[in-house]
């Protein structure tokens, strides 16, 4: 079988259909609650639909109790909110969930009942995605005091036994079954856990340049669930995330290259330039950005080069940028950078066209001059000589 590798693999859709295809998958998740899905995917052909509908009932009559015994669960000390996270009748009936879900002693059980909680926490408080995290009455809904906490973590469980039965009746047709495995780091560590040559293809998308706070929008899930206890642990994760966000770079001083390219230099000093007396929220900010951000492709194309097998290929998902009114043509640098470390490309392949989004252009961090650049989202293919 060969071996399948997603370097951000994020929730594990690709794991999943490369075991369905009968490839061995290994995936890279530096975001804990990411992870836990990744893995709870991966786990669930060793689980029988019996054995999970057995636990949904007993969580179901667990709930039901009028008290629990067991050991206690509080809130997250260190989780501040602008107002109250939960309505205070929900946080009650949550936090006993949480007792039922931290008592499970079966490794993939307890999995499915975390991300089913993690995947329905937010409907059930005072805060939503409007796409990003923000409070109900910032999006003019009302707060909530109570929530149906059971109702909507059975129907997620139920889902999952669906998905749970579909999943074994996939792999249980191939003649040798495959194995997926979650690590829970950056690739860029990755030879700290895969052997050099050692994988046959890559298929991924990397955080693309739009600083999108992938951290921050799973805070709840990272707090409720135990992955992070206190906003310095919360921290580390945003400064060993690839690229790195442009609030933890925008205050330093002018980030290098690690490596030359005129051109990319050339457009970071046109970025740099624009808006200098609104200090980091101007163009040195988003200089620093985009430096640091290059800085880790250039690392992640010389580990893609060093676990690859010979002949391997990596399919790379990258979109175009807009910072500052400056388009930053990601997929060409990518193709630049693989090709210093022994990577050749064969195409560049256009995958989707998409119009200006006012997110990513007008908002008054990122806007400079008026452009009329279009991001797209492309497949830069690469080949291992």
């Amino acid at each position: 079988m060969a071996v399948v590798l997603d370097p951000f693999c994020g929730v594990g859709t690709t794991l999943i259909e490369a075991m369905r295809c009968g490839h061995n998958a290994v995936g890279f998740e530096i975001n804990p609650y990411a992870a836990l899905a990744a893995r709870a995917k991966c786990e669930a052909a060793a689980i029988s639909p019996l054995q999970l509908n057995h636990y949904i009932l007993r969580f179901e009559e667990y709930m039901r109790k009028a008290s629990a015994n067991g050991d206690s669960v509080s809130a997250p000390e260190h989780f501040r909110t602008r107002i109250p996270f939960f309505g205070r009748r929900a946080e009650k009936k949550v936090l006993k969930a949480l007792r039922f879900i931290k008592r499970l002693r079966v490794p993939p059980i307890h999995d499915l009942f975390s991300l089913a909680f993690g995947s329905v926490m937010v409907n059930l408080s005072n805060y939503s995605y409007e796409p990003s995290l923000s409070s109900r009455p910032a999006s003019g809904k009302p707060t909530q005091d109570d929530a149906p906490v059971t109702e909507s973590i059975v129907t997620k469980l139920l889902a999952m036994k669906s998905d749970v039965a579909w999943l074994r009746g996939e792999l249980e047709r191939l003649p040798q079954q495959p194995a997926g495995r979650v690590i829970p780091d950056n690739f860029l560590n990755a030879l700290h856990h895969l052997d050099p040559a050692s994988v046959d293809f890559i298929v991924t998308s990397p955080p693309y340049l739009n600083n999108y706070h992938y951290i921050r929008n799973t805070r709840p899930q990272l707090f409720w669930l135990g992955f992070v206890r206190k906003p310095s642990e919360l921290k580390k994760l945003e400064i060993e995330n690839f690229g790195k966000y442009w609030q933890t770079v925008r205050d330093l001083e002018k980030v290098p290259l690690d490596f030359e390219q005129p051109d990319l230099e050339r457009l970071l000093a046109q970025i740099r330039a624009i808006s200098v007396e609104r200090g980091s929220y101007g163009g040195t900010g988003w200089a620093n950005y985009a430096a640091s951000y290059f800085n880790d492709t250039n690392r992640f194309c010389r580990v893609v080069s060093q676990v690859l097998k010979k002949d391997g290929r990596a399919v790379i998902v990258v979109g175009n940028s807009i910072l500052q009114g400056v388009e930053i043509p990601v997929d060409n640098i990518l193709s630049d950078l693989a090709g210093r470390h022994g990577l050749t490309t064969e195409n560049i392949h256009i995958v989707r066209q998409k119009r200006v989004g006012a997110s990513i252009v007008s908002s008054s961090v990122r806007q400079g001059a008026k452009t009329t650049a279009k991001l797209y989202e492309s497949a830069v293919i690469l080949c291992k000589s």
